[in-house]
């Protein structure tokens, strides 16, 4: 009896190892397949350029300000500095906000590399369906929100920043400082184009409250006629 017992059990477990091996080795079908990661393109710099377009700015300053960066781009010293990186080019968005959670990107991140790559982004941004002015300004929701932009953005580079142009300050969401910390310890700088013709203290204002990270600044425009010079000279000193 023992010996029945004994050849019943052996032929048991050598029956039973193929199939614990079936089970435990799984089929090309059953594995997880694992996708490929789009590589990025490098590039010197990836640039989020955010408008206000609340409704607490001056009417019309929304269209005012996308002309604006539209004329910078075409600007003979822009392109010259876009192109002289040593990875040979930029990456760059453009979205507008208003009140919390409300930004809107307006142009997809695009990679300018050369005078023809700026001249096509200037007429996708005069393109580009902006909208009317509402809601109140929220720029430290901005901030937060912007940040997620560079997850997917496609690119890589040493230096990434995010660039307000406003002519109000905030009044609803997020503490523009709270944001400004989460940009500095995301490492991603602040900086800021201020247009004077409402607050002449507003470069105080987004000096301690709103800029911040590796070389931020403040740049103003005492109005619209000194506006696209002032965008001029912000982009070449974030560019190079």
């Amino acid at each position: 009896m023992r010996r029945r017992h004994f050849a019943g059990w052996l032929a048991g477990a050598l029956l039973a190892r193929p199939m614990l091996a079936a089970a435990q080795t799984s089929t090309p079908e059953q594995q997880p397949a694992v996708e490929a990661q789009p590589e990025k393109q490098p590039v010197d710099l990836e640039l989020v350029l955010l408008v206000d377009a609340s409704a607490s700015i001056t009417s019309g300053a929304l269209e005012f300000q996308l002309r604006g960066h539209a004329a910078a781009f075409r600007d003979d010293k822009v392109k010259a500095a876009i192109a002289a990186g040593p990875r040979s080019g930029i990456a760059v968005t453009v979205a507008r906000f208003d009140g919390p959670r409300s930004l809107k990107v307006l142009l997809p991140w695009r990679r300018l590399a050369s005078a023809a790559d700026a001249d096509a982004f200037a007429e996708a941004v005069l393109a580009a369906p902006a909208g009317a002015e509402a809601g109140s300004t929220a720029i430290g929701s901005a901030v937060l929100d912007a940040l997620d932009l560079f997850k997917d953005s496609g690119f890589d580079s040493p230096r990434q920043t995010i660039d307000i142009v406003s002519n109000g300050f905030s009044n609803a969401g997020l503490d523009p400082t709270l944001a400004r910390d989460a940009a500095e310890a995301a490492h991603v700088t602040v900086n800021a184009l201020v247009i004077l013709d409402e607050y002449d203290w507003l470069e105080g204002y987004y000096r301690q409250q709103v800029i911040g990270g590796i070389g931020a600044f403040v740049r103003t425009a005492e109005g619209r006629d000194s506006f696209i010079q002032a965008l001029i000279a912000k982009l070449i000193d974030e560019i190079v």
